[in-house]
């Protein structure tokens, strides 16, 4: 008699635990908005965007035009104000000439304290495009005229630089014209003179877009979007001019990008797609070491074909972290995270981002 009447209350807890939702760490989320609404801009398709802190907020910049590689695709602005974003503006073409006018790409901010550096690349291809450089001494009301970066050096590719101990500014770089091959470029004055690495990966070995971490002691270590179903990593003991060769992470990678920041803590912060194929799921991991990676936040989590995608992240003054990305191609989203806030749990292909 017993045991007729306990069968019901254990398939209760079973069907409980079997329908629980998968895990979200949506505690740690205070804030998510649209930079814009859609039909407030002209450009109805948006990727890449990239995000910093200034003395008043935010900036944030993204391309923008009919569709990814039409020569109408420009750079686009917006600044976060007194609780609020501006309406986008156009801030960059690449209008050559009367007669030639070609795409732009992949926009990447900084910061110096003194100036704001917008780089960014124009060019029919990412295989044949080049890198440029515009610069406000107002925190992206205004732009100086565009320059074009010297040959063989692009600028940040997608992610930001980080400014090293040493003085220099290393830039996180990579090429796609003779397979897909990361390296790094170094200006220790913001963009008047450069240096650069060789590639630091053989053609078979296909990544790009790396993100910069760093640990104490000097070493620094990079984050790759790979071709190899796994993000990439590397290390450098000598301020990214060496580096170890390209391993692979526990962590999956659909060829799509990531980004990552290192803490005031000294914790490390990732936003990647946690898929080995497609772009319908972002997630925000974290690490004490840059190896070991915990799961910490779900930001989306869609039907196959959905796309959020090209996460950039930083950590604002108030120690907040602001994450962008793509949504849909349609729009730019942005989270904030309180980081005092992530509980974290081991990760699992089975268990995070889970199914919806």
């Amino acid at each position: 008699m017993k045991k007729i009447i306990l069968l019901p209350f254990i398939l209760i807890l079973c069907s409980i635990a079997y329908s629980a939702d998968p895990f979200t760490g949506k505690d740690c989320i205070i804030k998510t908005e649209f930079i814009w609404k859609t039909g407030d801009i002209t450009a109805p398709s948006c990727h890449a965007s990239t995000i910093i802190s200034t003395s008043n907020g935010l900036l944030a910049a993204w391309f923008a035009g009919t569709q990814e590689g039409n020569k109408d695709v420009g750079i686009w602005t917006s600044r976060y104000e007194n609780g609020r974003w501006s309406k986008p503006v156009e801030v960059a073409n690449g209008i050559l000439n009367k007669l030639m006018r070609h795409p732009c790409w992949n926009p990447v901010l900084y910061n110096t304290g003194e100036k704001v550096l917008l780089f960014y690349k124009v060019g029919p291809s990412p295989a044949a495009w080049w890198g440029m450089l515009m610069t406000s001494d107002n925190e992206g009301r205004n732009w100086s005229e565009p320059t074009r970066l010297p040959k063989n050096i692009l600028g940040p590719i997608k992610n930001k630089p980080v400014l090293l101990e040493n003085g220099e500014l290393i830039c996180p770089s990579s090429t796609e014209n003779d397979g897909w091959r990361v390296h790094m470029e170094f200006t220790p004055d913001y963009g008047k003179s450069w240096e650069r690495t060789a590639a630091l990966n053989e053609k078979t070995t296909g990544a790009i877009q790396p993100a910069i971490i760093t640990h104490k002691g000097g070493k620094i270590q990079m984050l790759c979007r790979s071709t190899s179903s796994r993000i990439l990593t590397s290390e450098s003991i000598d301020n990214g001019y060496t580096w170890s060769p390209l391993s692979e992470t526990d962590l999956p990678n659909p060829n799509s990008g990531i980004d990552a920041v290192t803490l005031k803590d000294g914790k490390h912060l990732l936003v990647y797609n946690h898929l080995s194929k497609g772009r319908n799921s972002l997630g925000v991991a974290v690490s004490e070491d840059g190896i070991k990676w915990q799961a910490a936040a779900l930001l989306e989590n869609d039907i196959e074909g959905t796309e959020f995608s090209y996460p950039a992240v930083i950590q604002s003054g108030d120690g907040m972290v602001h994450i962008t990305y793509t949504w849909k191609r349609m729009l730019i989203k942005h989270v904030v995270i309180d980081p005092s806030k992530i509980i974290s749990k081991p990760l699992a292909d089975k268990e995070w981002p889970g199914d919806k």
